[in-house]
């Protein structure tokens, strides 16, 4: 497990970027930050199997069959 991003690491990764922050919304972007990465980390736990990709998926063209 990793541990999570401080403000002043959101800081220096923004600036490194190109993006440099102003002090008061380092904890703001390190929040958001380790949310998504949250995320993220969750997402790669799915096992979606033999799901096919969202471009094959057509609206309207559903199986109104299927048993829930």
């Amino acid at each position: 497990m990793t541990s999570e991003l401080t403000p002043q690491e959101a800081a220096g990764w923004a600036l490194r970027a190109g993006l440099p922050l102003a002090d008061d919304r380092h904890a703001g972007v390190a929040a958001t930050a380790n949310h998504i990465h949250s995320v993220i980390t969750t997402l790669r736990e799915l096992d979606f199997g033999d799901t096919p990709p969202a471009a094959s998926y057509r609206a309207g063209q559903e199986n109104t069959d299927a048993t829930v």
